[in-house]
């Protein structure tokens, strides 16, 4: 097994991390909001929402689980109050829910695959973590209103999984800049 040394976070790049997820969590919860729908199936929240999960999978492989999950905890906080400013409260409950529960199921599973091939480690956490996030998400956020959930979860993970696929790219060229731990690049 490789045993990585990982990379201290500065509170810099803890800032600029936390303000990435922030970003993309409070834009997707705008996003996700019935006035944004783009069909009965599709919501603006889910092209966004993938993002994070790359950020996450590129702060885990570089600085290690702990650190991304301060990034995480500390992104929960600032995302759900910020929330609550721009969206409807029962959705920044929701997304603080299922952001917190997906986000820390996915550093978990990937930091159990990161020795993996490159791939399989944001790929399977990612999968599991829009699934988790997705069902849990619509579910707080919607069930007992008129807003069709179900079919609105079933098409968001849909697209979410298609995104977290196709994040693989991305993920590949930055974990060797952006993700790479400072031994490992020697």
């Amino acid at each position: 097994m490789n045993i990585t040394r990982f990379e201290k976070m500065t509170i810099n790049q803890t800032l600029l991390a936390v303000a990435i997820m922030g970003l993309i969590i409070v834009s997707s919860n705008i996003l996700v909001q019935p006035q944004f729908h783009i069909n009965a199936w599709l919501t603006w929240g889910a092209i966004t929402y993938p993002v994070c999960f790359l950020v996450t999978d590129l702060l885990n492989r570089r600085f290690g689980p702990s650190r991304a999950r301060r990034v995480v905890c500390i992104g929960f906080i600032f995302a759900v109050l910020a929330s609550y400013v721009v969206a409807d409260s029962r959705i920044a409950i929701a997304s603080g829910v299922a952001f917190l529960t997906a986000q820390l199921l996915d550093i978990l599973v990937f930091d159990k695959l990161r020795y993996k091939s490159w791939w399989k480690a944001p790929f399977i956490a990612g999968w599991l973590a829009a699934i988790i996030d997705t069902f849990l998400f619509f579910g707080v956020a919607f069930a007992g209103t008129d807003v069709p959930w179900v079919t609105l979860a079933t098409g968001d993970v849909g697209i979410k999984l298609v995104i977290n696929a196709m994040l693989l790219a991305p993920f590949r060229v930055l974990m060797w800049n952006l993700g790479r731990p400072r031994s490992a690049q020697a």
